[in-house]
């Protein structure tokens, strides 16, 4: 593999050469948040100065709302009331300086949308037609936990290449073949010596240091569902939960949707959006009946699923990746870190 070290401006200048060939997404600064948007002439990459964006860059792949299908209601027309798949464009797309939490959180999504039963073509696709390029933290927040999770600061699973920022540099490592590929296609770099990648190693352990380590799952997964399902703590757990969806909304490893008709005049749209296990009408049935009308059953299956329905049917960790933002921005301080300690607890 051929692994590279860039000039921090020579790195930027490479990837707006290459937005010729690829939608290169990158992440920017907007106001008090960063976001990962489309890079053109104008844009200036926030790499230096950002932890995290607020929202996950799952979008690129799984869009919040995205059209199916169309249709017409005109009776006038030969293919009225027949569904016709919206076109789409499945481009070559290069997501720059993604962290290895949320570049992890597409391996737990896939277990959905990428099964041996069913793959559901549009994410499939579009995640195929996706570069990954991660950036390592240097310095994680309080709120982070990736480590807990089976991940890590400079963690590699998911990516393609893995960015090292060495100060005045960029150590590229390059991890797979699309990489590979890509990496070659950049200018301006050279190649490492052994001190760089010694310094890369480095970096890695000094930014795990004081982390948590990997959270065992043994003590969930032996558990009855019954015995979880019915603990006493729920209750308390969820009187100050607001039902808001921030949680659900902010993190990458969420995967639930709603599909909805939105009809104009004699024309209309199948939809697809994002929703959430926290909202009241999430489980409305059209009888009128609602499984989870109490909030504290919303707050509780949003919590059995991440760690105990998921880790049961696919046996591989839980279902989150440790990026801390549902932490970071509750506007109640509920933290995963203690309803997960209260699972774990006898």
């Amino acid at each position: 593999m051929g692994d590279k070290i860039f000039t921090k401006q020579g790195w930027i200048d490479s990837l707006q050469r290459l937005t010729g060939d690829y939608t290169v997404f990158v992440p920017v600064k907007e106001g008090d948040i960063y976001a990962f948007r489309q890079m053109d002439n104008n844009t200036k990459p926030a790499f230096d100065d950002y932890h995290n964006t607020r929202l996950s860059p799952k979008n690129i792949v799984y869009p919040q709302s995205e059209r199916m299908f169309e249709y017409s209601l005109d009776k006038q027309d030969p293919d009225c009331n027949i569904l016709k798949e919206v076109p789409k464009a499945f481009v070559p797309q290069v997501v720059v300086g993604i962290r290895p939490c949320d570049a992890r959180a597409f391996q737990i999504l896939q277990r959905n949308f990428d099964t041996p039963e069913y793959r559901d073509p549009w994410w499939v696709q579009r995640y195929e037609a996706t570069i990954m390029i991660g950036l390592g933290c240097n310095f994680p927040r309080s709120t982070c936990f990736c480590t807990a999770m089976g991940g890590g600061p400079f963690d590699e699973q998911g990516l393609d290449a893995l960015l090292f920022d060495m100060g005045e540099t960029y150590f590229v490592k390059v991890l797979s073949d699309k990489g590979d590929d890509l990496v070659k296609k950049l200018d301006g770099g050279c190649d490492p010596d052994e001190a760089d990648r010694k310094a890369a190693v480095s970096l890695s352990d000094q930014a795990s240091d004081g982390m948590p380590g990997k959270t065992p799952v043994a003590p969930v997964k032996n558990k009855e569902i019954n015995d979880i399902f019915d603990a006493p703590f729920w209750d308390d757990l969820a009187f100050a939960c607001l039902n808001c969806g921030t949680c659900t909304f902010l993190c990458p490893t969420c995967w639930c949707f709603d599909v909805q008709d939105e009809v104009y005049g004699k024309e209309g749209d199948r939809i697809r959006n994002w929703d959430s296990c926290m909202f009241p009408l999430f489980t409305l049935h059209g009888s009128g009946h609602n499984p989870r009308a109490k909030k504290f059953q919303r707050v509780r299956q949003r919590f059995m699923h991440k760690f105990k329905y998921y880790l049961d049917k696919f046996d591989s960790g839980f279902q989150c990746s440790g990026c801390g933002r549902c932490v970071q921005f509750c506007p109640v301080n509920i933290d995963i870190r203690e309803v997960l300690r209260l699972l774990m607890s006898d």
